[in-house]
Parts: C-alpha cells; sequence; structure tokens
C-alpha cells in the first residue's frame, strides 16, 4: 500500500489547523489529505534527491514513467489537498466511502505503474477523478462529469478523457470489495496513529460496489449546487 510515514514533518506546515469535527466534514477527509500530503512530499523529495545526485555526475535530470502523465499539470495548483477534498465533498455530496475507495484507485494506480509517482503536478487531477469514477460505483445517486469538471477545476472535455484514462490504467478493474475496503480503511486509521491521531474512518460501503458495473449515465442527479468555481492550472 502506499506508505507515507516517513517526511511527516515536512508535510505539517501544510495540514488544516481545525479538525474534521469542527468543520463538521467527514473524518475521511482529514485522514486522507494527510495521507497524500506525506506521500506528494516523500515522491518529491525522492525526485529531488535523485536529481540532485545527478547533476553531481552531470547527467540528465530523474526521468519518470509516463503512465500519470495525461493528469499532469503545468504546475502545482494553489489549492492544498485538504482544501481540495473538502471542495469535492460540499458540492457533490458523495458519500463518505468515495474517497477511500478513490485512495484505493490511485494505491492500485501506485503499484500497476511504479516509475510513475503521485506529485503536486497529478495528485489533484487523480483525486477529482478516482472520487468521481467511485462515486458511480457506490452512490444510488451522483453528479454527472460536467459538474465534477467544474467542482474540479477542469474543462468537461478533459474529465471525460481523465476518466477514460483511469479507467484504462486500472483495466477496468474499478469494483472494490467489502474486504479490501476495510483493509484500507484499517491502513489510513494506522496512517494516523503513527502522527499520533487515533481518528477511525466512517465505513457505509453499499453493495453496489460489489454487484455492479459502472454506468456513467447511472441515475446521476439533476440539479447542481451552486458552485464557486476554480481552475487548476
Amino acid at each position: 500500500m502506499l506508505t507515507a510515514s516517513e517526511y511527516s514533518n515536512h508535510s505539517r506546515q501544510n495540514q488544516p489547523v481545525t479538525g474534521p469535527a469542527e468543520l463538521n466534514l467527514p473524518r475521511v477527509l482529514w485522514i486522507l489529505s494527510s495521507t497524500l500530503e506525506k506521500l506528494v512530499a516523500r515522491n518529491e523529495k525522492l525526485v529531488d534527491d535523485l536529481n540532485q545526485q545527478l547533476d553531481k555526475l552531470s547527467c540528465d535530470s530523474v526521468r519518470l514513467g509516463k503512465s500519470l502523465n495525461a493528469f499532469h499539470g503545468v504546475r502545482a495548483p494553489g489549492i492544498s489537498i485538504p482544501k481540495y477534498l473538502e471542495r469535492i465533498y460540499k458540492y457533490t455530496n458523495c458519500s463518505p466511502s468515495c474517497f477511500v475507495v478513490g485512495y484505493v484507485y490511485i494505491d492500485m494506480l501506485n503499484h500497476k505503474h511504479p516509475d510513475s509517482l503521485v506529485l503536486s503536478l497529478n495528485v489533484h487531477r487523480l483525486l477529482v477523478t478516482s472520487v468521481m469514477v467511485a462515486s458511480k460505483m457506490l452512490d444510488d445517486e451522483h453528479y454527472n462529469n460536467a459538474v465534477y469538471a467544474r467542482v474540479g477545476g477542469v474543462s468537461n472535455a478533459e474529465l471525460n478523457k481523465l476518466e477514460l484514462e483511469l479507467l484504462f490504467l486500472l483495466d477496468f478493474k474499478v469494483m472494490v470489495s467489502t474486504r479490501v475496503f476495510e483493509s484500507y480503511c484499517l491502513h489510513l486509521e494506522k496512517e494516523m496513529l503513527v502522527n499520533g491521531t487515533g481518528l477511525k474512518i466512517e465505513r457505509t460501503l453499499s453493495p453496489k460496489s460489489i454487484e455492479t458495473e459502472i454506468l456513467v449515465e447511472d441515475k446521476q442527479s439533476s440539479s447542481p449546487p451552486p458552485i464557486v468555481d476554480y481552475g487548476l492550472t
């Protein structure tokens, strides 16, 4: 799994100053944002260290895998991971379990394409795409791609492309069993214990995740809430 116990001090300055209870948010948002911030910090430190070593040898910079290139932005977005996750939850009203399953997809990518790292350039697009697909798998009603695109700060055309990219990278294996879901919940909670925080994830996994296949037009909610626009770079 994505192990991000290291470099906790490096990322603490980017963590939200209030917890989920104070903001009336699901605990999974706090847990997932903390884990992903540490993962991104670890991966970027790894790239920086490798580049420094290559500079000493007068070699070209480190070459990463290209599997996640479609998710790369021009530069790192100005919105933090916690605020981005909060934005997705606020405007899409997807179930908390969607964030766990979205993380499962990102971890699957990490195992299938280990040379393609989750970085500040791609983590936001990976998140909105993964959570959207998870919502289609888990939630009886969900907003369509156009709403998720506006919430995520990308165009509808780009999000459609990213969805297909994610599905092909995962070989369309997007159904998550109850056993796998529980194992990832425990893993994320363990990551929080390393930081001295004993938060527990909300566990409500719909049987839909096991019994049905993804349907792009499945029971879409027709009335999205007013959305404050934000654009990724």
